[in-house]
């Protein structure tokens, strides 16, 4: 159940995703922030994940490779940035090779208009027995379509629904 971006939304120009979970924002909050349980859905339809390091905490870090059979591995790091639970959850995603470091994405493989570095935004609300959580990924949401980021968050969000 996605509401993919609002009038308002779409002219930020940004990633904006709401998804409804069948869970209370605690189980949701905690499967985004249990390295065990966030190995188990954190990648696309058809695709694994990988985390180096995975300190999730305010000012800790991730480093993961989401595994794709077709296009091979990604990279990528970040920081938490915040962490209100099980309310907000703020991190960067940055464009890195295997060793953790920052690479340009076109080395990547990506589009030379993809940002080295964004940030995401998660707030989890309360909706009756479920949870509404609301995603804003400081890229353009037009990158995001035409490169897959923006349906590959929409498959994680439907594999972490299956889970819960």
């Amino acid at each position: 159940m996605e509401k993919v971006q609002s009038p308002a939304e779409m002219t930020s120009q940004e990633v904006w995703i709401t998804h409804v979970f069948n869970a209370d924002p605690q189980t949701v909050f905690r499967a985004w922030t249990d390295p065990n349980q966030l190995a188990q859905w954190y990648a696309p339809d058809g695709c694994t994940i990988t985390f180096k390091k995975a300190d999730i905490r305010k000012g800790g870090h991730y480093h993961s490779c989401i595994h794709h059979p077709v296009h091979g591995d990604c990279w990528c790091k970040g920081t938490y940035l915040e962490m209100e639970a099980p309310r907000k959850l703020v991190f960067t995603a940055e464009v890195t090779d295997a060793q953790g470091n920052d690479i340009d994405p076109v080395t990547a493989g990506m589009p030379a208009d993809w940002p080295a570095k964004t940030t995401v935004t998660l707030e989890f609300k309360p909706l009756g027995t479920q949870t509404e959580m609301i995603l804003h990924q400081t890229v353009a949401a037009s990158l995001a379509k035409a490169t897959g980021a923006f349906p590959s968050w929409i498959e994680m969000f439907n594999r972490l629904n299956q889970q819960l």
